[in-house]
């Protein structure tokens, strides 16, 4: 397609393309004149931890330092993947609204990962304070209930939880997806204006140049210049 053609198009149906943009604009453009809601920066902590069980839950197995630290290995690869799960989140906000922070478990946002015998959790909130709260919730679900859910695999003893890092709060910058968000809405809306515009110029039976009779088949006998 030509660009002489496409700006033609463009030029004949420009407010095609300005009524998507103004509508998607006027939908946009509050959120980004919030200031205090867009400045308002999330809060974040990240821990690490590590878990085994004693070598006295499970007398009966023999084995060597080697199978303790490859069922730690196991401990923790099933503790990261307990943490995404809908039955950890409950807890942790079971626990929260205990200690007076109402919290459902839809809200509980863990990222889990783990890299051998070493756990890590990240956690976000929109307040330091609540923050707190949920971070306490997640390290006493992870220390105390994972027995609930793990007790045939750890002999029906609990496992040590330790922590190597203490929960530091800091604050996050919104993500990416967040910031670019009303700009990705504006830049769809002129999207969709220009390709109304070309459907609209596509239906539009009027011939306004020779080169379009031409297309049709047709022979130009004249042209009669516009005054």
């Amino acid at each position: 397609m030509e660009f002489a053609y496409i700006y033609k198009v463009l030029m004949r149906r420009w407010w095609l393309v300005l009524i998507p943009t103004v509508l998607v604009g006027l939908w946009v453009v509050p959120s980004l004149l919030r200031s205090t809601e867009a400045s308002s920066p999330m809060y974040t902590t990240t821990f690490r931890y590590t878990a085994g069980q004693q070598r006295d839950a499970f007398n009966h197995i023999d084995g060597d330092l080697q199978d303790i630290w490859e069922a730690s290995y196991k401990l923790v690869e099933a503790m990261t993947a307990w943490a995404r799960t809908t039955s950890f989140k409950e807890e942790v906000a079971t626990y929260a609204t205990a200690q007076g922070f109402p919290l459902e478990a839809w809200q509980v946002n863990v990222i889990s990962d783990n890299q051998r015998p070493i756990g890590q959790i990240t956690l976000y909130w929109q307040d330091a304070e609540g923050l707190r709260y949920i971070s306490d919730a997640v390290i006493n679900v992870l220390t105390l209930h994972h027995t609930d859910y793990f007790a045939p695999q750890l002999g029906g003893e609990r496992a040590q939880v330790v922590l190597l890092d203490e929960p530091h709060i800091t604050s996050a910058p919104p993500s990416l997806p967040n910031r670019f968000a009303p700009l990705i809405r504006l830049a769809i809306g002129v999207m969709a204006g220009v390709v109304l515009a070309f459907i609209a110029d596509y239906l539009d039976t009027t011939v306004r140049e020779p080169n379009e009779l031409k297309r049709l088949g047709l022979n130009v006998m004249g042209v009669i210049p516009r005054r």
